[in-house]
């Protein structure tokens, strides 16, 4: 997978908010529409409310001063990943407060760097993946000014100190792939544990809290953000999730959900967590399927955004005390089942799943056994599909012939209602002459609307496995540097030609009963067409732009065969006898 990713790096609070894609390629096909069904007779006559944010030095002085010291030194702990249970008896030797050196756990996948202030991840970077700034993605929102990822929020009992700010003691296991943290206060015990695999992006992560020797409900925390935060209007683009079992329904909501305020879901849920269009962070509960998330909206800045705008946060729970694998990285669909096969529900190719999902199966079958290129694939799946629907093109083709043949007849027509208005009863007498006309001969005046209705479902199809498959993020096919994202040349190549390309495909499409105004407004569409695809994934433009070339084939072998002349003499008027055998 190449580096590049989707998006550019400038600021939405400088520009207005623009349409999404789904919507512009909606207006499209409607505008295209429109003007086909309408011009023969045109012719003829929220700022949401701000997230309390605290930065962590003010926080940190909010800490007891009674924690300073130096933290204990204790032997490496067990691999086992289940916290030790609490005493029955309150504790009473309180935690030192004192900062250390930040711990970097450093795997294969990633490189995490933890702090023992709240014992939380400051950064975690995904090593294969970059962000717009070439730089290894960073996943944490270090610019956010709000607890850190894997803080503890608490829903109801709060303890005597927020150990999200206070000192925690650290102990690395020698591998270098896990770290225990434990703070006390003397009254509340806070314990958590890290462990990492080597050459893989799970993780195990437990924590507990009592207070006095009795278990205090807390989740786990991952606020102001996550993702790729180098894109246009990130928070746009991140959601919590979680999926129901009972349902069998992947839950997403976004940080609008929570404007008004947190909301909770509690249920048999077989994870829960955060992410964005590419990359997730999820708990997978292992004793208990009794989950509850909570739904955050942050208002924060970014590190590459000045004005702070909403984000989502989200806190998971499964009990008193907390017990998950933990897996953040990317959303590739084997990567997903292998570490977990429920974890593939976390794709998710919204209402089109029906149709994108197989789709986006057969184009990575395509990449990965035979061209090993995305773009590639998408052309060679593209002309497959424009083949297997060629039988239903081409009886739209002999139609069409059918129709121009049927020109002259209908001119008659016209000619003899030449001056009857619109209003005049005697139109209607018109329309059915035509239409019983067509009838006759097994003409569908709407078949020239046939191809592009063909099109509509794999246009959404491939938006949405372009829009949620990281397979394709930065995926290059000749000079396109990301196939998920517009082309980054200053001039648009693959728009340019799919406009050129439209232009044919209207000249070579046989043209009924249209007068030469009607046409001139035809020939506008491709350039309608081509403005709304400017700014589109360059992986939808090339299927497109693919489409169009295998039609243009496909129509000029129709235009060279017998069945073409067949269907003109098919509707041709018999001919007068002269008297003569």
């Amino acid at each position: 997978m190449a580096d590049s990713v989707n998006d550019g790096n400038s600021n939405p609070a400088q520009k207005p908010k623009e349409m999404s894609m789904e919507v512009r390629l909606l207006l499209a096909f409607l505008l295209m529409g429109a003007v086909m069904f309408l011009s023969p007779y045109l012719f003829k006559t929220q700022t949401p409310p701000g997230a309390k944010k605290a930065s962590a030095e003010q926080n940190a002085q909010a800490a007891p001063a009674q924690n300073a010291g130096a933290p204990a030194q204790s032997a490496p702990p067990a691999a086992s990943e289940t916290v030790e249970a609490s005493a029955a008896v309150p504790a009473v030797n309180a935690t030192p407060q004192h900062p250390l050196p930040p711990l970097v756990i450093d795997s294969d996948r990633f490189r995490i760097t933890f702090s023992n202030q709240g014992a939380t991840v400051r950064s975690w970077q995904l090593k294969k993946y970059r962000g717009n700034d070439e730089k290894p993605l960073e996943l944490t929102n270090t610019a956010a000014g709000l607890e850190y990822p894997f803080s503890l929020h608490f829903p109801g009992q709060k303890p005597t100190t927020n150990p999200n700010w206070a000192y925690f003691t650290q102990t690395a296991d020698p591998d270098g792939l896990g770290v225990a943290y434990e703070f006390s206060d003397g009254h509340t015990v806070v314990r958590k544990k890290f462990r990492f695999e080597k050459s893989a992006y799970l993780a195990g992560i437990t924590t507990e809290v009592t207070v006095d020797g009795k278990p205090v409900p807390s989740m786990i925390e991952w606020r102001g953000g996550f993702g790729d935060l180098t894109v246009t209007n990130p928070g746009a683009k991140e959601t919590t999730l979680h999926f129901d079992i009972a349902q069998n329904k992947l839950v997403e909501q976004a940080a609008s959900a929570a404007k008004n305020g947190p909301v909770t879901a509690t249920g048999d849920f077989s994870f829960a967590g955060i992410s964005d269009a590419y990359f997730c962070a999820v708990l997978l509960p292992k004793n208990s399927t009794s989950v509850q998330v909570t739904t955050f909206s942050d208002t924060v800045r970014t590190p590459m955004e000045e004005k702070a705008a909403p984000a989502a946060g989200v806190a998971v729970s499964d009990g008193d005390t907390n017990q998950f694998e933990l897996f953040v990285g990317p959303k590739d669909v084997d990567t997903l089942k292998a570490v977990n096969p429920k974890l593939e529900q976390v794709v998710n190719f919204g209402w089109m799943s029906i149709l994108a999902k197989p789709l986006f199966l057969i184009v990575n079958w395509f990449n990965v056994s035979f061209v090993h290129n995305f773009g590639w694939a998408i052309v060679v799946v593209t002309i497959i599909i424009n083949f297997i629907l060629f039988p239903l093109k081409l009886s739209n083709m002999k139609s069409m012939r059918k129709m121009q043949a049927l020109k002259p007849q209908i001119d008659a027509i016209n000619a003899k209602y030449k001056n009857v208005s619109l209003r005049d009863p005697k139109k209607a007498d018109q329309n059915q002459e035509v239409m019983e006309l067509y009838k006759k001969y097994g003409v569908n005046p709407m078949g020239g609307c046939v191809p592009m209705l063909i099109q509509i479902p794999f246009f959404f199809a491939f938006y949405a496995v372009l829009k949620v498959s990281v397979e394709m993020r930065g995926a290059h096919w000749l000079w396109v540097t990301d196939l998920s994202a517009p082309e980054h040349l200053p001039i648009k190549i693959l728009p340019i030609v799919m406009i050129a390309s439209q232009f044919v495909m209207q000249k070579m499409t046989p043209q009924a009963n249209v007068d030469p105004a009607q046409q001139k407004m035809m020939m506008m569409m491709p350039l309608i067409f081509g403005f709304m695809f400017y700014n589109f994934p360059s992986g939808l433009v090339l299927y497109y732009l693919t489409s169009n070339l295998v039609n243009m084939g496909q129509q000029w072998f129709f235009n060279h065969t017998e069945a073409a002349q067949e269907a003109a003499r098919s509707v041709e008027p018999p001919k007068k006898k002269n008297g003569r055998k």
